[in-house]
């Protein structure tokens, strides 16, 4: 897989088609840079590791939810996947930290609530599910103290390298088809720190695993990732629901087959996707945004010309209210533990809020 800044780098438009330099040559242009940054990172981790820098524990238990790479690993569904079980029986609260908003400091998640002013992955997650508490805080020790009075256990959305929190619990996230050990740092790969981050993890979670897949895959991505004894590894699949929603109404996703409609994507990694949607005999035209897009007035302009709109559920937070338009839905997506792991992953993520409690 290329990296984020290779792509922008070596992307070339000549005559509408696209061109791509030697990407092996610009890693390696690259890669001096990414020894630099990697030994800056070492050399903090190094220091937290030592207590150097403070780390700070809570009297609570604290589920860090997060990955290596700068993306596109399955974050908000596997959030939404812990909220949907944990919700039972605790009192549950998301802690992120509003990536793109336009605000600053703590906020609240209300139902009302803005892309622009909580981020859309924050608000997602309140509007889904409304009865627990979602806010949005860059600093995460600040926003902790002030919802765990709220809270039996705190989700901490994408906060792997936020090492100013001790987490109870670390889960990281890496991808079926662009491990983290076959990746490298920025800017020559797409890692935020080096794979050796990975020792703190106390569960891997390796999503987005095709359909169909061999138990010998299985073993040997486990062998590949060569966890210690302790740590825990689990495998996912993404499940797309069988209905788009739109603001007034819901219907079944077969609506679209004999339509032709514009698919809105601006997610870190659209391709699984597009490959479910052309796989189902769909018929459309991909418009494809980066990571988090606030679209642009002409880019709203342009969309309000289209007749049928599909998104994703991030998307359409932002997209929805400024479109003001009748035919835009979106199609939600979930995780789906490989049914032989399904019961011990849930088992092993409520003994350790157990276990957590029980300590203190």
């Amino acid at each position: 897989m290329h990296s984020y800044f290779e792509i922008k780098i070596c992307e070339t438009h000549f005559k509408g088609k696209l061109y791509f330099c030697d990407m092996n040559r610009l890693r390696k242009l690259l890669l001096p840079f990414s020894i630099v940054y990697g030994s800056v990172l070492a050399l903090r981790n190094l220091f937290y590791d030592k207590g150097w820098f403070e780390s700070k524990s809570y009297a609570a238990p604290i589920i860090c939810i997060g990955n290596l790479s700068i993306g596109g690993t399955g974050k908000s569904p596997m959030i939404e996947y812990l909220i949907s079980f944990l919700k039972e029986d605790y009192k549950v609260a998301v802690l992120s930290r509003g990536y793109k908003r336009k605000t600053n400091g703590f906020r609240e998640v209300i139902i009302n609530s803005t892309a622009e002013d909580v981020g859309d992955e924050p608000l997602q997650f309140k509007r889904k599910f409304p009865e627990i508490t979602v806010v949005v805080c860059a600093d995460r020790q600040e926003g902790i103290e002030k919802i765990r009075i709220k809270a039996d256990v705190i989700l901490l959305d994408d906060a792997f390298q936020h090492r100013k929190v001790s987490a109870s619990t670390n889960v990281l996230l890496t991808t079926f088809n662009d491990l983290y050990v076959h990746d490298m740092i920025l800017p020559a790969g797409n890692l935020r720190e080096s794979k050796r981050g990975a020792k703190r993890a106390d569960l891997v979670m390796v999503t987005k695993c095709p359909e169909k897949h061999s138990y010998a895959k299985l073993q040997e991505i486990q062998y590949i990732l060569n966890l210690r004894t302790e740590q825990k590894i689990y495998f996912s699949k993404i499940s797309y629901d069988e209905y788009i929603y739109g603001i007034s109404e819901t219907l079944p996703l077969n609506y679209l087959l004999d339509k032709n409609f514009t698919l809105v994507t601006g997610i870190a990694s659209p391709k699984p996707l597009v490959e479910f949607l052309k796989q189902n005999q769909f018929n459309f035209e991909h418009k494809k945004f980066p990571d988090h897009h606030y679209f642009s007035n002409s880019e709203i302009k342009n969309l309000k010309e289209k007749e049928i709109i599909l998104t994703t559920e991030k998307d359409f937070v932002r997209l929805q209210p400024r479109l003001n338009k009748f035919a835009i839905y979106y199609l939600p997506i979930k995780i789906a533990i490989l049914k032989s792991q399904e019961n011990f992953f849930k088992e092993y993520i409520v003994n350790e809020i157990e276990n957590f409690s029980t300590k203190n």
